[in-house]
């Protein structure tokens, strides 16, 4: 598409802020809970990334598109962003192994999207503001018929997505006769989680969202993974009640983000919606087992109440947020069993906390 072909585009927030720019990626329209992610590389991780289902992405980085796409460096089959907004995108891709650029991508995923915007008052905006619902479209500029539509978007908070995004049928992943055997439950996993516990040693099983511990255990695993995933973990009593079960069975049992709160919600502690949520690869986290500080990746939009955990006798906190104090792990006090907020998987970084594969494998072979 030549310079001057570029087609108008207009972003709308909840709360009436208006924004124009160019349309990219799909001509049309698109609603979702708007979120900010501050990584400066990994764009196509993000918008695969399952976790960020229903949810229109910012990027706060200025150049978006500028080295393509690669089948490698997806973290789902697809694309899973509701949208993108950015400043400044690109059409043409500098690196060689990319299969083509991130205009045709878009397109061919369906994902509306536009450039061009004041990405940093966007994000100050919400960063005051707080998270809020947004529009996006290359179609529809009339600011009632926008503001009608936008305000059918349902609210984030109370919402339940993992299963919508979930593996309809059992799947394997890894070698067969690896010396370890994985149950996951999938409530969104990212690709890089299953390549992570497989270069370990580990051959998986890999369980629709609403599996019972009946399914998971017929595959007689030595350890039980609670994955990422999207949406208000409040709204998921049918897997806080799995992860009960399974902390029953004494077997061990890692959770990561969606999990991480899902294991914590088990464990009678209480989530709440973040003002806007956590979402980059440079947010630090102290462990306060080690006292060793660690730079992680993080996408989260919910967290567990901190104050619920320090006093639970049943919760030892193992990680905590060093911007805001906020949750980052816990271990269960008497069971094999921990979880953390963030992303150990991190691709394509930072990988400061790949230990936390190798310490889920330890419990295994104990």
């Amino acid at each position: 598409m030549k310079y001057s072909d570029r087609k108008k585009a207009v972003l709308m927030l909840s709360d009436g802020s208006f924004f124009e720019g160019y349309s990219i990626g799909k001509v049309g329209t698109t609603t979702g809970e708007m979120c900010f992610n501050t990584g400066m590389t990994g764009y196509q991780e993000i918008f695969t990334d399952p976790s960020y289902t229903g949810q229109v992405m910012i990027t706060t980085h200025t150049h978006i598109g500028n080295y393509g796409v690669h089948p490698g460096e997806a973290e789902s089959a697809g694309v899973k962003i509701a949208g993108l907004v950015v400043k400044s995108f690109s059409q043409i891709s500098s690196r060689t192994e990319a299969i083509g650029d991130l205009q045709h991508y878009l397109e061919q995923q369906g994902i509306v999207g536009i450039s061009d915007v004041d990405t940093r008052a966007l994000v100050r905006h919400i960063r005051s503001k707080g998270a809020m619902n947004g529009i996006i479209s290359s179609e529809v500029f009339d600011s009632n018929e926008l503001a009608a539509r936008l305000a059918a978007c349902p609210d984030m908070e109370g919402l339940e997505l993992a299963s919508t995004v979930s593996t309809e049928v059992a799947y394997f992943y890894g070698d067969p006769t690896a010396p370890v055997r994985i149950s996951a439950l999938d409530y969104g996993i990212k690709t890089n989680i299953l390549r992570s516990l497989a270069a370990r040693g580990a051959y998986i099983k890999v369980f629709p969202a609403k599996s019972s511990l009946a399914d998971i255990s017929a595959f007689e695993p030595d350890g039980y993974f609670l994955s990422n995933g999207p949406g208000d973990p409040a709204s998921m009593p049918w897997a806080v009640e799995l992860a009960q079960n399974i902390l029953e069975t004494g077997k061990p049992l890692f959770g990561i983000c969606l999990g991480h709160q899902i294991l914590c919600r088990a464990l009678g502690l209480s989530t709440f919606k973040m003002h806007h949520g956590h979402r980059g690869i440079n947010h630090p986290v102290k462990n306060l087992v080690s006292g060793r500080s660690e730079v992680t990746s993080q996408n989260h939009g919910f967290a567990v109440n901190l104050q619920e955990a320090l006093a639970s006798p049943r919760v030892e906190v193992t990680h905590v947020n060093l911007n805001d104090d906020t949750l980052e792990g816990i271990q269960v006090v008497g069971k094999n069993a921990f979880s953390v907020q963030y992303h150990p998987e991190s691709s394509p970084g930072p990988h400061d906390s790949r230990y936390l594969f190798d310490q889920f494998f330890r419990n295994m072979e104990k």
